[in-house]
């Protein structure tokens, strides 16, 4: 997990090797029963999770936690099975500005490395409550992907 500052825009970067291909990643990530079983962070729940995954299509994610619910929405900008996923990310967290989401997967032996960058963000305490939420979210990721193999 890094946290960089480049020409005045906020940006966070997270990597992580998941036990899983390529395509069983980009699956996770682009399946609306998949995501709503990891995309949360902590003890959030997922209960609306609407995709439309193509390049100019709509997403929805409402993440739900004692607090109540925060909707997360955006674009796919692009979509390059199974290396590459660019989105635009909005919600309350991040003062309703848009940012750009890009997932990255390398294939690491038979693992992948995931990399997640966020730039956009409006100001360092978003970095920071991203950069922590983005963090648990691929830890989710992680579980789900090795629960799924075991069944």
């Amino acid at each position: 997990m890094v946290q960089i500052q480049l020409e005045d825009q906020l940006m966070l970067k997270i990597t992580r090797v998941l036990n899983a291909t390529r395509e069983e990643v980009f699956e996770a990530w682009t399946d609306h029963e998949n995501v709503k079983q990891w995309m949360c962070p902590g003890d959030a729940s997922v209960p609306v999770v609407e995709l439309d995954v193509r390049v100019g299509g709509a997403f929805r994610i409402d993440m739900q936690d004692e607090n109540g619910i925060c909707i997360h929405t955006g674009i796919y900008r692009e979509i390059k099975p199974p290396e590459k996923l660019v989105f635009t990310w909005i919600s309350e967290n991040t003062h309703h500005q848009e940012t750009l989401v890009t997932v990255e997967l390398f294939e690491y032996g038979d693992k992948t490395e995931l990399v997640l960058t966020q730039v956009q963000l409006p100001d360092e305490e978003t970095v920071r409550r991203h950069t922590s939420g983005w963090t648990k979210i691929v830890e989710h990721l992680a579980t789900f992907i090795i629960e799924r193999k075991e069944r």
